[in-house]
């Protein structure tokens, strides 16, 4: 890396990282390798999309392969046999009734379109006065305007302006309440209670969507509480407003199944995608919507174009090829199916470290789990921080965000590899201070 590099690196110090460098060269499996060739435990799949691990050979012969052959196709008037391929098949594993698939290029990009096919929707159906929107507190929805919006972390949105008309849910951590929960808390369901109160603040026929995480990841593994999701559902459903699960990180067999969706038993009417739809080898992101609402919007428009929006590279051939080899590597490996049966020893190794210095609570669920340091002083995040860098100079890589360890392995893990993730959090945090 030369001296002043032109690099403006995204969500990083800058200043910092290039100072002390720490560069990541190739992958394979469970492993990064630095440039000088140390082994990286990978204990976070990337940013939470490498689930079926590094270099996979099935997907990567795909994207070479479609290359040759077709290597890009515009999908505005015109197609590509792959792109409705993938549209078939990826349907096919979500809930059912989510049947119509619309392709973007990233989490963001799902989701600020989920938001407008909320309105879209809302408008063909008579429903034109509902045009607010409701997140939710803590929340991360990408880095678009309308994710900002929805979106529920302060340093996200307070440089950027944003879309009014957005109500947020308070979100559904509480420490002194549950802290050291396994899997969903016991303790919560009754905070989706106040979604009634913005209803009866707002007017039901003002509001078009909610949109949540059924787990949130980048704020820190919030887990959802037992009944919270099922009681957003009822609510929503009560009062016509439409609900959204942002699963840019729970599909694909982050919780052990194909989509949280499917693992919690709560069904949605519009789900995002992105991360683990193509293992994270193209940039791909996708939003699965119910079929009442695709008609509503396509056959009550007039002749022409029913919607105005799309990305130059919505259905990507490259993508559409990644993301066909990763469902098929994801079904014949039966990765879902064995993230879901590794859950439980996961559970418990994490919650190992629960005695360690500094640990103030251990959340988790699936493959997923966040391991939660009481913050230094006048300092935030700055232990967590030690404990990345730390890690990563001793053959491990994690994700920090506050003083918050976020852990998300790829779904191939093995069980000595997990053992490794959690006696190596706990070695680094007794010589933390």
């Amino acid at each position: 890396m030369r001296n002043d590099p032109a690099f403006w690196m995204p969500f990083t110090d800058n200043r910092s990282f290039k100072m002390h460098p720490r560069l990541l060269a190739t992958a394979k499996d469970m492993h990064y390798f630095t440039p000088d060739g140390a082994k990286i435990l990978d204990g976070t799949a990337g940013l939470w999309c490498v689930n079926a691990g590094h270099g996979r050979a099935k997907i990567t012969e795909a994207i070479r392969e479609q290359a040759t052959r077709l290597d890009y196709a515009p999908t505005f008037q015109l197609g590509h046999p792959l792109a409705f391929e993938f549209a078939d098949r990826l349907a096919n594993i979500l809930p059912s009734g989510l049947d119509r698939i619309f392709f973007a290029n990233s989490g963001s990009e799902a989701v600020d379109t989920a938001l407008k096919i909320a309105f879209a929707y809302q408008r063909a159906i008579g429903q034109g006065t509902r045009t607010r929107l409701v997140g939710r507190e803590r929340a991360y929805h990408g880095v678009g305007f309308g994710g900002l919006s929805v979106g529920g972390l302060v340093n996200n949105r307070r440089s950027f302006v944003q879309l009014p008309g957005v109500s947020h849910l308070p979100h559904t951590l509480n420490i002194d309440e549950a802290a050291f929960s396994r899997g969903q808390p016991a303790w919560g369901a009754h905070l989706a209670e106040e979604l009634e109160r913005i209803v009866a603040l707002n007017g039901a026929e003002t509001i078009a969507a909610v949109i949540v995480e059924p787990l949130s990841g980048s704020a820190g593994v919030l887990v959802p509480p037992i009944g919270y999701l099922e009681r957003l559902r009822a609510i929503t459903q009560k009062h016509g407003i439409l609900l959204i699960f942002d699963e840019v990180i729970t599909a694909f067999g982050r919780l052990g199944a194909a989509t949280a969706s499917e693992r919690l038993g709560i069904t949605p009417d519009i789900i995002t995608m992105a991360k683990g739809l193509t293992n994270a080898t193209v940039p791909a992101g996708a939003v699965a919507v119910g079929r009442d609402i695709y008609d509503a919007v396509v056959d009550r428009a007039p002749p022409g174009i029913e919607f105005f929006h799309g990305y130059t590279y919505s259905g990507h051939p490259l993508a559409c090829a990644a993301g066909l080899a990763a469902l098929d590597v994801y079904r014949e490996d039966k990765l879902f199916e064995r993230a879901l049966a590794l859950s439980s020893y996961w559970e418990s190794a994490i919650h190992s470290v629960s005695g360690k210095r500094h640990v103030i609570d251990i959340r988790n669920l699936g493959l997923v789990a966040a391991i939660e340091l009481e913050p230094r002083g006048n300092a935030p995040g700055l232990r967590a921080m030690e404990v990345f860098h730390a890690c990563f100079d001793e053959g491990l890589l994690i994700r920090v965000t506050g003083d918050v360890i976020a852990l998300s392995p790829p779904l191939i893990i093995e069980k000595h590899q997990i053992d490794f993730i959690a006696e190596k959090i706990g070695e680094v945090l007794e010589r933390v201070e």
